[in-house]
């Protein structure tokens, strides 16, 4: 009979079974879902929480766990709900709480090393055996703003790199990245072991909310109905996310005070000051420029940044050919902030390349801004 097994779980055809997975050489587990379908098929693991306080990920994987019905599948599917479980615990933002290492940073892992190591150890050989596809939930963090975008892996086979590319097409965002490092994170390393792979990123901040969580669980059921494992039809929504590679990520040199002058989801050019760090008494350490036209993918939005830690990263956009993207302040919606919102005369440019939800979100905007508007906690809704 076939059966789907992960270390000591086990789940017979048109079984769900939840528990924990012992990590190697460590005293606790990690919270799993294993969903077997009545039908045979393939497998998909679904991951939450490798960054343990990006919380729209963690909820979309738990709410997928839960409404996910072996009756409607064929195949498998495999949620961890939870990775960095005790990160989570201590709510330590990016960091697994006993070895302060980012644990999207250490894959393929090491059995003899700190947990860190040893988590995507355990995920390595005990998950990625079992998978032909993989889906990893992400946000922003407690200190990164974050436009909603999806990276697919590059550094892979021409098939699984386009099969990579056909998944994260499916999902209903703006921006989309390719993704040429095969080591570190856990979908990068998947990929290099020929398993089309993707990763999520919706919401910043740590902050979620319930339509967050919603627009991940649509997007991963879309998936696994284009995958032909969940049953019914899947579609796409308008255009297809905005290719944005090659992307540019860097960390600060001092650590300080930081001022971004950009906000995630703007563009500039070749140039333009992206940001300064300075200290105490206002006396500037650093300022960065623009090492090509871009548009911010996520930045770190904390008056705090240390050395050696990120602080700005930025995709390819071509203000002339692709239009210029200004936004409101992420933090209180503002938009008389200096960054201002959608220039209206780069409407169409602007337009053209985006999926229908930020058409929506521009055009309620818009008519709202031709009239006149300036309410903040209007624009702090959108």
């Amino acid at each position: 009979m076939r059966t789907l097994r992960v270390a000591d779980l086990e789940a017979k055809p048109g079984e769900k079974v939840s528990g924990f997975v012992h990590i190697i050489g460590a005293e606790f587990g990690i919270p799993v879902t294993l969903i077997c379908g009545e039908k045979e098929g393939e497998t998909v693991l679904i991951s939450g929480g490798v960054h343990n306080a990006e919380y729209v990920g963690i909820q979309a994987a738990m709410q997928l766990a839960d409404e996910l019905d072996p009756k409607k599948i064929a195949g498998n599917i495999i949620v961890i709900r939870l990775m960095n479980r005790t990160g989570f615990e201590h709510r330590t933002m990016s960091l697994t709480y006993e070895d302060g290492k980012n644990l999207n940073r250490v894959f393929p892992g090491n059995p003899n090393g700190t947990l860190s190591d040893r988590i995507a150890y355990t995920v390595v050989t005990e998950f990625f055996p079992k998978a032909d596809y993989y889906v990893d939930l992400h946000c922003g963090d407690g200190f990164e703003g974050l436009v909603s975008y999806v990276y697919c892996t590059g550094a892979a086979t021409p098939e699984v790199a386009a099969k990579s590319r056909e998944m994260a097409e499916i999902a209903h965002v703006d921006y989309l990245v390719t993704s040429m490092c095969g080591t570190g994170g856990a979908y990068n390393y998947a990929g290099s072991m020929g398993i089309p792979s993707i990763l999520l990123e919706r919401g910043h901040s740590s902050r979620w909310c319930e339509d967050l969580v919603a627009e991940d669980v649509h997007d991963v059921k879309n998936i696994l109905r284009h995958l032909r494992i969940l049953r019914g039809k899947s579609h796409i929504h308008g255009k297809p996310p905005i290719e944005v590679s090659p992307v540019i990520y860097e960390d600060a040199p001092v650590s300080g005070c930081w001022y971004p002058a950009k906000q995630p989801g703007e563009t500039f050019k070749e140039g333009e000051v992206l940001g300064r760090i300075c200290d105490y008494f206002g006396r500037e350490l650093f300022v960065y420029r623009a090492k090509m036209g871009g548009i911010i993918l996520y930045q770190t939005i904390s008056l705090c940044i240390m050395k050696d830690t990120p602080m700005v990263s930025y995709g390819t956009w071509d203000e002339e050919t692709q239009g210029k993207i200004e936004v409101g302040c992420e933090v209180c919606g503002n938009e008389k902030h200096k960054h201002g919102t959608i220039i209206i005369n780069q409407r169409k440019n602007i337009i053209n390349g985006m999926n229908i939800i930020s058409i929506m979100r521009i055009n309620k905007y818009l008519s709202k801004t031709e009239m006149g508007s300036t309410n903040s906690s209007e624009q702090q809704s959108k």
